[in-house]
């Protein structure tokens, strides 16, 4: 198995005792803290490769398996960013991402900018495709994956920084055979009142029967998929992530809250820019109304659930 060892840091606990004040502060969630060791970032270049390193027979039961890493024309992962007007953090974004592992390609989806993103991601390393209009909310997800070469597609946002220990758990779980690798991140649900977005997830999975993935949704990042994934959610269908979450679920794929990214902590400060009116909220939540339609279309008008014993004829 093919490895490569990067310098990268962690946080680590220490032998000497913190005072209770400190203890309780917290610490920003960053790949640099103290008391740091060197750490050996792993990501296995095929799931043969990764079953034989720890002396398990390879997996032949799932069609998952499908020969990750064998496509000779392309890199295994391919990073999809979208991003607009992000000069001051994308190329911090794309260095993370390109620690993952060996044999990646980090795509950055320009659009709409009038800033350096382009320039500055090109910079990095990042292989940028370019658009002079906006594509609206998630249109970069679709486009990303349409230009996509690898066997698995990982996708994380332009304006927060997460370190590669905390994007390669999602990588590392497509390998072990999972479809759709989702960060197990539910939202603040102890607010009063909730987030009507962080409500719309947790019930979108309720009438999938995945009560167990809480509030774990393909609108947060990051999340990685599978190309045969991909195959069977649909390129269209990312722009509107709560419809391929559906998509994914009722097609069969194994879909897991992998990782925790604290995801609403680390752009907390974008939400506090935010209009009153809060139009992304309005346009997430109609995203996951049309997921239900799609549901109901597929499975029944009661999305699949059962009516019992009511007769409706004889009540008209």
């Amino acid at each position: 198995m093919r490895k490569q060892r990067i310098k990268a840091r962690f946080a680590t606990k220490t032998g000497n005792k913190r005072s209770g004040g400190a203890a309780r502060k917290k610490q920003k969630y960053s790949g640099r803290k103290k008391g740091t060791k060197a750490y050996v970032l792993i990501a296995p270049v095929t799931v043969d490769e990764a079953a034989q390193e720890k002396g398990k027979p390879v997996r032949d039961d799932r069609e998952t398996v499908h020969r990750i890493g064998e496509n000779a024309h392309g890199p295994l992962l391919s990073v999809i960013i979208p991003a607009m007007n992000e000069q001051r953090t994308i190329a911090a974004v794309v260095h993370e991402c390109l620690r993952i592992c060996r044999d990646a390609e980090v795509l950055v989806i320009v659009n709409g900018s009038t800033d350096a993103t382009a320039s500055e991601a090109k910079r990095a390393g990042a292989r940028v495709i370019q658009y002079a209009e906006a594509l609206g909310h998630d249109g970069g997800r679709r486009a990303g994956a349409a230009a996509a070469r690898g066997q698995i597609l990982l996708f994380t946002d332009a304006d927060i920084k997460v370190p590669a220990e905390h994007l390669a758990p999602f990588v590392q779980a497509v390998l072990k055979g999972v479809d759709v690798a989702l960060n197990d991140y539910n939202g603040p649900v102890t607010r009063n009142p909730v987030h009507p977005v962080v409500e719309a997830k947790h019930m979108l999975n309720s009438l999938l029967c995945r009560s167990d993935l809480g509030g774990a949704s393909m609108t947060a990042v990051p999340h990685a998929i599978s190309r045969r994934a991909l195959e069977i959610i649909e390129t269209s269908s990312l722009e509107i992530p709560p419809l391929a979450h559906a998509k994914a679920i009722v097609g069969g794929l194994r879909v897991q809250a992998v990782h925790h990214v604290p995801v609403g902590r680390l752009n907390a400060v974008r939400s506090k820019k935010r209009s009153k009116a809060d139009l992304l909220s309005q346009l997430v939540q109609q995203d996951h109304l049309e997921a239900i339609r799609w549901i109901t279309d597929t499975r029944g008008a009661r999305g699949g659930f059962p009516d019992l014993q009511r007769v409706r004829s004889l009540t008209i």
